[in-house]
C-alpha cells in the first residue's frame, strides 16, 4: 500500500514539474527583442566639416508615415524612386553656401562646396559629406545600366552617380532637388567657390 502512494505521490511531482518544464509563452515584441537597425555615418559640426563616425538608429516609417511628413513630390521621388523633371527643382540654380540634408530624415549629404554646373537641370555634386551617408547599388530600371544613390539612414532616393563630374573626383552625384532639404551655413563656399 504505501509502495502505491508512493509512486502516486511522484507521479503527481513529476506531472508538477512537467507542467513548469514548458516553454514559457513568447515575450511581447518591443526594442530589446527587435531592436532598431543602426548605420554609421557622420554629421557636420558648426563650420560644415565632416565629424567623427557615430552609430545611429536607421529611420524607418511605414509609407503611410513618410505620406503625412512629405509633399505628394517628395514622397514620388524619394520613398518611390522617382524623378523630378530637369531645370525644375528647387536646388538646380541654388549658389548659397550651405548643406544638403535628406528630406526625409535630416542627414547632410551635400555641401555647397561640392555643387557644381553640370548643365543637366539637376543639382549636382562631385563628393558627398561623407561616403558612409551615401549608399550606391545598381539600377537596371527602364533597360539602363545606373548607380542608384539612397540616404543610408532612411534609404530614400536620391538619384544617380555618374562618372563624368569635375577633378577631384570625376564623379557627378545628380541629385533630384525633390530629395533634400537646404540649410544656409555661411562658413561654407558657395558653388562658385567664393
Amino acid at each position: 500500500m504505501m509502495n502505491i502512494i508512493l509512486i502516486a505521490a511522484t507521479g503527481l511531482l513529476l506531472g508538477v514539474v512537467v507542467s513548469r518544464a514548458e516553454p514559457p509563452s513568447a515575450p511581447p515584441a518591443n526594442a530589446a527583442t527587435n531592436p532598431v537597425p543602426t548605420v554609421k555615418v557622420r554629421f557636420l559640426d558648426a563650420k560644415g566639416l565632416p565629424g567623427p563616425l557615430v552609430s545611429t538608429p536607421m529611420v524607418i516609417k511605414t509609407d503611410a508615415e513618410w505620406a503625412k511628413i512629405l509633399t505628394p513630390e517628395q514622397y514620388r521621388v524619394a520613398r518611390n524612386k522617382g524623378t523630378e523633371a530637369a531645370f525644375c527643382g528647387a536646388f538646380f540654380d541654388e549658389h548659397k553656401p550651405g548643406v544638403y540634408e535628406c528630406v526625409c530624415c535630416g542627414l547632410p549629404l551635400f555641401t555647397s562646396e561640392a555643387k557644381f554646373q553640370s548643365g543637366t537641370g539637376w543639382p549636382s555634386f562631385f563628393q558627398p559629406v561623407a561616403s558612409e551617408n551615401i549608399v550606391s547599388k545598381p539600377d537596371h530600371s527602364f533597360g539602363m545600366n545606373r548607380v542608384e544613390i539612397e540616404c543610408a539612414r532612411c534609404g530614400a532616393h536620391l538619384g544617380h552617380l555618374f562618372e563624368d563630374g569635375p577633378r577631384p573626383t570625376g564623379l557627378r552625384y545628380c541629385i533630384n532637388s525633390a530629395s533634400l532639404v537646404f540649410k544656409e551655413n555661411r562658413n561654407l563656399k558657395d558653388a562658385t567657390g567664393h
